[in-house]
């Protein structure tokens, strides 16, 4: 299995986000792999992005964002749920996308049927745990990367959710999903 290039995350957020929409999503696990499909990604574009984790600059928490794009941005939210990011460029330009939602793809494992609906079930359905931040999505032998997308989503773009301390950018169109999927977090 062959993941996604370095280069594919070398852009910025707002192309990467609907570009992840149709690849897969695999978690290596003892027997096998669980995988989905991505059916829901928001894009996070900057310091000057109000509701991304760089507006604050560069801090231990996000100091992955400025680095080599490729790699995995897991952080806690509420203080229960993991949330998902790919680290987009271009360069040491922080912005990510958040993988909202995946749907069962049939050579997962069968256990795959939690919800992987919203970014916190997401993360519980493939297992994802603060030691995957950092990862590098783009390693052949890593335990979490991504793959080439399967299909053809049918691509709708709205404002992104859970944002509204955002002020402006709270209603930027930046969530994309697969209109065709019903796995997806909120219609």
């Amino acid at each position: 299995m062959e993941p996604l290039p370095r280069s594919f995350y070398d852009r910025n957020a707002v192309k990467v986000a609907p570009a992840l929409l149709g690849c897969v999503l695999a978690r290596r696990v003892r027997g096998g792999w669980v995988m989905g499909r991505i059916v829901e990604t928001e894009a996070y574009v900057g310091e000057h992005d109000l509701a991304c984790h760089a507006r604050a600059g560069r801090t231990a928490r996000t100091n992955v964002m400025y680095g080599e794009p490729g790699h995995a941005y897991v952080y806690l939210i509420y203080g229960i749920h993991q949330m998902l990011n790919c680290v987009c460029g271009p360069g040491s330009d922080a912005n990510a996308v958040l993988i909202r939602a995946a749907e069962p793809v049939p050579d997962s494992l069968p256990w795959l049927h939690a919800s992987a609906r919203g970014p916190g079930n997401l993360c519980k359905a493939f297992g994802v745990k603060p030691a995957h931040n950092r990862s590098d999505l783009c390693e052949p032998d890593g335990e979490l990367i991504v793959l080439p997308r399967r299909g053809r989503p049918r691509i709708a773009r709205g404002p992104r959710i859970g944002v509204d301390y955002a002020g402006p950018w709270a209603g930027e169109p930046l969530r994309f999903c697969d209109a065709s999927s019903a796995h997806l977090s909120r219609p």
